[in-house]
């Protein structure tokens, strides 16, 4: 089975579906994309003549040849769904919020080991150009030991949004649990555990339940102190990264443009899928051996989001281990979870 494509199945043909999932599984020739899951509009097949629509969860998972299952449904239904899925001998591609807490998301790993399956988080941010820019610096130490990060992920939507679980207090509602898991994956990626945090949250919009600002302050042994923010209104949205350190400075602007040609529907084969306009460099200001300050532009790194089905692959056919590991959403979810 080494070289054979995986088969697979997504729970939803939302935007996620159409949009992050479907174009990179349909795509990559090391995957089959047989099934989705439509309970209403039956718009899968325009995309993909081939692919079969069901009208049901357990539909899905009941056609033998499925072998991995993308769990894109709201947050809410994560646990239930991804536990169904691997006791139905699936492995499971699971997005953000693994769980509402990490008790629950240890329970999920525990699940999918007794099964013989495995529960990949679905993290794609690890892949986005702005990121890839920022730990290219640090890990090639351009600003010399890091000691402050501000990473921000703004919007501007004032209004109540249109899909419900998003704007209903329930489990893993909220933008922390929204975008804020997308920062908090990031930092635990760059720098492992913080030994303490504070975090705030925050309800503005007018008739919201739920929290539409959040900020989470991280500190790290050896003093670097981590600074999250995200918010739904941010008319004018700040840089996606300010990192400061020993030797000098990095900033860069939140510019990856995967999602934008993804729904302009360009494919993630073509040869400029990923790659940022000139114009969106970011900017290191740092101490020349003269002792002078100088700046420079350092150009933007590919995003890859296609990596990401690369590593689910090389996971479930050649064991390789999966660049999301279970420490890290354990992490993620004991920051994010609502204090006892």
């Amino acid at each position: 089975m080494l070289n054979q494509q995986i088969i697979t199945g997504i729970m939803s043909y939302g935007m996620s579906g159409r949009i992050f999932h479907a174009p990179f599984i349909g795509a990559n020739p090391r995957f089959k994309l047989k099934a989705v899951i439509e309970r209403s509009k039956k718009n899968a097949q325009l995309d993909y003549p081939h692919i079969i629509s069901y009208d049901s969860i357990d539909e899905l998972l009941n056609d033998p040849e499925i072998e991995l299952v993308v769990v894109n449904t709201p947050n809410d239904t994560h646990v239930a769904f991804a536990e169904k899925a691997l006791r139905a001998g699936k492995h499971v591609l699971i997005e953000k919020p693994v769980a509402p807490t990490a008790k629950e998301a240890a329970k999920l790993f525990e699940i999918a080991e007794e099964c013989g399956k495995l529960l990949l988080p679905y993290h794609n941010r690890r892949f986005d150009s702005d990121y890839q820019s920022l730990k290219k610096v640090i890990l090639e130490e351009r600003v010399g030991r890091p000691i402050e990060l501000h990473i921000r992920f703004d919007r501007f939507k004032p209004s109540i949004g249109v899909k419900a679980f998003k704007e209903k207090k329930q489990p893993a509602s909220g933008i922390l649990y929204d975008l804020g898991s997308h920062l908090l994956d990031q930092v635990i990626a760059l720098f492992g555990r913080p030994k303490s945090m504070t975090k705030i949250k925050g309800t503005f919009r007018e008739n919201s339940v739920v929290d539409d600002y959040g900020n989470i302050i991280l500190n790290y042994s050896g003093g670097l102190n981590v600074f999250i923010t995200t918010s739904l209104l941010v008319a004018n949205p700040q840089a996606s990264f300010v990192l400061h350190g020993t030797k000098g400075s990095f900033v860069k602007e939140r510019t990856d443009t995967q999602e934008a040609q993804l729904l302009a529907g360009k494919s993630p084969m073509e040869d400029d899928f990923g790659v940022e306009p000139e114009n969106k460099e970011g900017l290191l200001t740092f101490e020349n051996d003269l002792k002078e300050l100088e700046t420079a532009l350092i150009p933007s790194e590919r995003g890859e989001y296609m990596s990401l089905f690369d590593e689910v692959y090389e996971a479930i056919r050649n064991n390789k281990p999966y660049f999301v590991n279970k420490d890290h959403i354990i992490w993620q979810l004991e920051i994010l979870e609502p204090s006892k």
